[in-house]
């Protein structure tokens, strides 16, 4: 080998260790960003002997990736609904705390059974309203919680909606840059990384997969397969629904004018924060507030008063609804009225402090006082048990309740408030169950990716120190040969 073939050699190696010193330098500066993916140098052996970088390459598996995707889509969206559900169980508290609805009817039964062992104590039928206010207003309390708990679920989407719009004009940029990168031959791995990066944050609002193309162009589709990204971002609209009372329904997600949540989507997501949100949306609080409302019905089912001649219809006794004086009406057995139970109140009529009288829990005429034929003591005797005894066995007999609400529809007024209980503790332990295995899964996943495209120190320090020896020695021969060019030209002279 010549003396220059000998030189152009030792220069080469020295550029290319110089190249992958500045590659190994990266790698350790991104050795604790999650969203850093390792890059080496290809070495190549051109004509001669000489080396150089052929490219910058970067460790990467797709499967392992396509699996983080679908498993951050997976949490998010569960992550989204047991927060829903651990907010609803306040609703129900402990149950050894005899705070959940049923637990406020087993008390408002036992007042309504020492009442009727003495009618005329009036301390027990104060014990028998107090029982019943407090029944009102943990329903009234439960459908505020209810109608909180979707309205966030409702913001949280909109935010989702928000976030995914930034995230697919940052993903254009990065596309772009490597579209261009991979036509002209240039090193795009830090846009590789940043693409990803980007790809890995929409999956937490929205299930996706994605596909490459030439040049390294890549399409992005929901889980549903609406396109998300192709070339230029689809748009991602959401109205806000700014009053989500109860029986009033949600606005849908459209992607590119297609919706993707709700009861008209063809093509639904079916992971991510926002199809999460809209299940806890559209369907548990739905679900929810329609047994919270089915309750506050039997309720006022129960303790309805009858026309003593048979004539009139059934109107609304110790337990109403609505706006002063609200309305006397008895709601159709087995229907939800949408709202009930935020709206269900103590009729004046039977409360002092509204200017009502406490004998009428006893003797009736609560649906209005001034016609007797809804008064069931006709006698007016103080220890009169009869209402009181209807009433309790009214309690437990079992009646018809929507079955759409999931709860048992034929089941006493306890039965079912009981059954409702267990409904969002069946829906909460299995959610949270499904968590706790997605979780596990996601890490799972993350480790093994990150075991694959991650950053060793130790190894990176080991390839430094290869670098060193292999600069070493070029440096020495280039050296040697700077030597051996100098005695030549000594000679010549």
């Amino acid at each position: 080998m010549s003396l220059s073939s000998a030189l152009n050699v030792a220069q080469s190696s020295l550029t290319a260790t110089s190249t992958q010193t500045s590659v190994l330098s990266r790698n350790v500066a991104g050795a604790d960003d999650p969203n850093y993916n390792r890059k080496a140098g290809t070495l190549v052996t051109t004509y001669g002997g000489a080396v150089r970088i052929a490219s910058i390459s970067r460790a990467m598996d797709s499967v392992l990736f396509a699996a983080k995707l679908g498993s951050t889509a997976t949490t998010s969206g569960q992550q989204a609904i047991v927060d829903a559900l651990d907010q609803l169980e306040a609703t129900v508290d402990d149950p050894e705390l005899d705070q959940s609805l049923a637990a406020k009817l087993g008390a408002l039964t036992n007042a309504l059974q020492q009442y009727g062992v003495t009618p005329d104590d009036p301390l027990l039928a104060q014990n028998v309203l107090t029982k019943a206010t407090e029944m009102v207003r943990s329903l009234n309390a439960a459908s505020e919680a209810v109608r909180t708990v979707r309205q966030q679920a409702d913001a949280d989407m909109a935010l989702g909606v928000e976030r995914v719009n930034g995230l697919l004009k940052e993903f254009e940029a990065a596309n772009r840059a490597i579209v261009k990168g991979s036509q002209s031959g240039a090193d795009i791995t830090d846009q590789l990384d940043t693409r990803d990066r980007i790809l890995s944050q929409l999956s937490e609002e929205m299930g996706i997969s994605v596909a490459t193309r030439p040049n390294n162009d890549m399409v992005i589709y929901t889980d549903g397969g609406v396109t998300l990204f192709e070339t230029v971002p689809r748009s991602v609209t959401m109205a806000p629904s700014f009053a989500l009372g109860a029986g009033t329904a949600g606005n849908a997600v459209y992607v590119d004018g297609v919706p993707v949540t709700g009861p008209n989507a063809i093509m639904p997501l079916k992971s991510g924060q926002i199809h999460g949100s809209a299940i806890v949306r559209d369907e548990i609080t739905v679900t929810y507030q329609s047994q919270l409302d089915e309750i506050a019905r039997g309720l006022i089912e129960v303790f309805a008063e009858s026309d003593q001649t048979g004539v009139g219809p059934d109107q609304a006794g110790l337990f109403t609804y609505g706006p002063p004086p609200g309305p006397a009406a008895i709601p159709a057995t087995g229907v939800t009225v949408a709202g009930l139970a935020g709206t269900i109140r103590i009729n004046a009529n039977a409360d002092p402090s509204q200017g009502g009288d406490l004998d009428r829990l006893r003797d009736g005429g609560i649906s209005d006082p001034l016609d007797p034929n809804y008064s069931y003591n006709a006698s007016g005797a103080a220890g009169f048990p009869d209402r009181i005894q209807g009433l309790l066995t009214a309690l437990g007999t079992s009646r018809n309740f929507d079955p759409a609400t999931d709860a048992d529809p034929t089941d006493t007024l306890v039965g079912f408030a009981g059954s409702s209980v267990g409904w969002l503790e069946a829906q909460r332990q299995t959610s949270t169950q499904t968590l706790g295995y997605e979780t596990a899964l996601l890490q799972r996943t993350t480790a093994a990716l990150s075991n694959v495209t991650g950053v060793d120190i130790n190894e990176e320090m080991t390839l430094m120190m290869e670098l060193e020896r292999s600069f070493n020695a070029s440096s020495t021969l280039i050296s040697t040969i700077d030597r051996m060019l100098e005695a030549l030209l000594q000679a010549v002279r």
